[in-house]
C-alpha cells in the first residue's frame, strides 16, 4: 500500500512554495519530468474511457534533476492502481526499469506492440519536513497540483486517512474536494473531448 495523495492547488505554485517555506519545509529537490504514455496498438480510444485506457499504459519517463545535483534518470514504468467505485485509490504500486537511452526505449516499447498516446511535462519542487514530503507540480497546459508522499515508512502515517489529516493540519490553500487527482486521466479526457468537439476522429498523439 502506498499512502500517497494528490490534490489541486487553490493558489499559484509560487505562492504555495512561499507558504511551505514559512512553515518550516525545506527544498529537497527540483526536477523536470517528461512522460510519454503508450498503449497497445489494438486499443480504439473512441470505444473506451480514460481510466480503462490508462490501465493498459506503459510509461516512458525522463527525469532531469536540477537540485541537489544535475543528472538525468530514464526509465520505463508500469503503474498499477486499485481504484474503488468513488475514484479513490485503494492500493497502488509501480514497477520501474531504468534505461540508458530514451530513443531506444521508444523503439523497444513500439516493438512490443504499443503506440504513443500522449505526453505530459511537469516542473516539480519537492519539499520535506520530518518524514512528510510535498511535491509542487507545475504541469504544462494543466492545473497545478501537489503530491504528498512519505520520505520513509512512518507509523504516524500508516493509512491514507492519517496522511490526509496531516495535510489538513497544514492549513494550506489546496482543493480538498478530491485527494486522488489523476493527472493522466484529466489530460487524456481533455484530449478526447477536444477532438470530439472539433468533429475529428479520436486518435492518439498530439
Amino acid at each position: 500500500m502506498s499512502n500517497e495523495i494528490t490534490v489541486k492547488l487553490k493558489c499559484t505554485s509560487k505562492e504555495l512554495c512561499k507558504i511551505l517555506e514559512n512553515k518550516g519545509f525545506d527544498v529537497y529537490k527540483k526536477f523536470i519530468v517528461d512522460d510519454i504514455y503508450y498503449i497497445p496498438k489494438d486499443i480504439e480510444i473512441s470505444e473506451s474511457n480514460p481510466r480503462d485506457i490508462l490501465k493498459t499504459a506503459v510509461l516512458l519517463r525522463k527525469i532531469t534533476e536540477i537540485l541537489p545535483e544535475s543528472k538525468e534518470i530514464k526509465k520505463i514504468t508500469i503503474k498499477k492502481k486499485d481504484i474503488d467505485s468513488n475514484g479513490n485509490i485503494k492500493n497502488q504500486e509501480k514497477i520501474d526499469c531504468e534505461i540508458n537511452d530514451i530513443e531506444q526505449g521508444k523503439k523497444f516499447i513500439e516493438a512490443l506492440g504499443f503506440k504513443e498516446l500522449m505526453k505530459i511535462k511537469e516542473y516539480d519542487i519537492k519539499y520535506i519536513k520530518e518524514n512528510l514530503a510535498l511535491i509542487i507540480k507545475h504541469i504544462e497546459e494543466m492545473e497545478e497540483m501537489m503530491e504528498v508522499e512519505l520520505v520513509e515508512d512512518d507509523k504516524r502515517y500508516d493509512s491514507i486517512d492519517k496522511v490526509i489529516n496531516e495535510v489538513k493540519k497544514l492549513n494550506i490553500p489546496i482543493d480538498t474536494s478530491d485527494y486522488f487527482v489523476k493527472k493522466a486521466e484529466i489530460k487524456l479526457e481533455s484530449i478526447m473531448n477536444k477532438r470530439n468537439l472539433e468533429g475529428e476522429e479520436v486518435g492518439v498523439g498530439d
